[in-house]
């Protein structure tokens, strides 16, 4: 649920941008995108009262107000690895879900590399260090990466608890020493690691986070509602880019083997009624490789590996145009 708060002011400046020419000249389309900015900017996201059952979620926001279906929301193709880029914009590489799976994959021309996360199997130091190597030989200008739940050793908090238990759950990373892994985020030397933090690249103002709702007890798992909510609410406004590792609720979350969605509700109402970045790459939920768009931004579940974790699928490329002050 969100709830909104309106300024007069703001609402009259976008009316009066949006009549016809003559009549609202004095604003510009990047008045019109300011307001908008400012509208969102006051709008508040709460917890979802359908947070804990997504499925349930996607159903009752369909049939009510026909929230994933067109023309709302569209499947769309990616550009062709072997299509021109266009003269002003900036090529994205996304990815997500390689697994140290990395050899067989045919990585097209781009300019920025995103990785959503799952690099590794279990986030091994020496899992992490060939990642590294990996990309260290790719020739992008810029890579920015995310961890997803199997980096277990990247979050700090569940390596606590993992060292504390009378058995092993995961034997190789249980064992592994303190000073192993305390500073494991130091091995990615070839890119910018982003752990609820921000860069900006060629002027695109990019936000990257590693967590998703409760999955069988892996890393960076957190539960539905409040505790996934708070993280959301450190996505700043104006955000171009938004990585996450799992997907929103509805788009590309579909598990077919259990026919149950197992996107986040309240990042859904994050994306799509505060931030609304222009991009929103992820992964997770191999089964929902693909790119979905709803009018505003733009949606690429980027997972190489399919649910048997074969890495077939191919890296999605995604044009966006430079923003002018880069």
């Amino acid at each position: 649920m969100w709830r909104s708060r309106w300024d007069a002011g703001v609402l009259k400046a976008e009316a009066l941008a949006l009549l016809p020419c003559g009549l609202g000249m004095a604003f510009s389309q990047s008045h019109v995108m300011a307001a908008r900015r400012h509208q969102h900017s006051r709008l508040m996201v709460e917890v979802d009262e359908y947070s804990s059952n997504p499925t349930q979620a996607f159903t009752f926001y369909n049939i009510n107000q026909g929230r994933f279906q067109p023309p709302h929301v569209q499947m769309v193709d990616p550009v062709p690895h072997d299509a021109p880029k266009p003269p002003g914009y900036t090529r994205f590489v996304c990815v997500s879900d390689t697994h140290s799976r990395t050899d067989p994959i045919q990585m097209p021309y781009g300019d920025v590399l995103i990785h959503a996360g799952d690099f590794t199997e279990l986030g091994l130091p020496s899992e992490v260090k060939k990642f590294n190597e990996w990309l260290g030989s790719l020739p992008y200008e810029y890579k920015v990466v995310v961890a997803g739940n199997h980096e277990l050793t990247f979050d700090q908090e569940f390596m606590a608890d993992l060292i504390k238990q009378d058995f092993y759950y995961f034997p190789s990373v249980s064992k592994l020493k303190p000073e192993n892994y305390e500073n494991v985020q130091s091995l990615l030397t070839n890119c910018i690691y982003l752990q609820d933090a921000e860069v900006t690249v060629r002027g695109f103002r990019i936000y990257g986070s590693p967590w998703q709702p409760w999955f069988y007890g892996w890393g960076f798992n957190l539960p539905r509602g409040q505790a996934l909510l708070e993280k959301w609410n450190l996505i700043p406004e104006g955000v171009d880019i938004l990585i996450t590792h799992g997907p929103p609720l509805g788009f590309l979350d579909w598990v077919p083997k259990k026919m149950q969605r197992v996107g986040c509700v309240e990042l859904l109402n994050t994306v799509q009624r505060r931030v609304q970045p222009r991009l929103h790459v992820f992964g997770h939920i191999h089964e929902g490789y693909g790119v979905m768009a709803d009018g505003t931004t733009t949606y690429v579940n980027a997972s190489v590996c399919t649910v048997n974790y074969q890495p077939v699928n191919p890296p999605i490329v995604i044009d966006l145009p430079t923003p002018r002050n880069s």
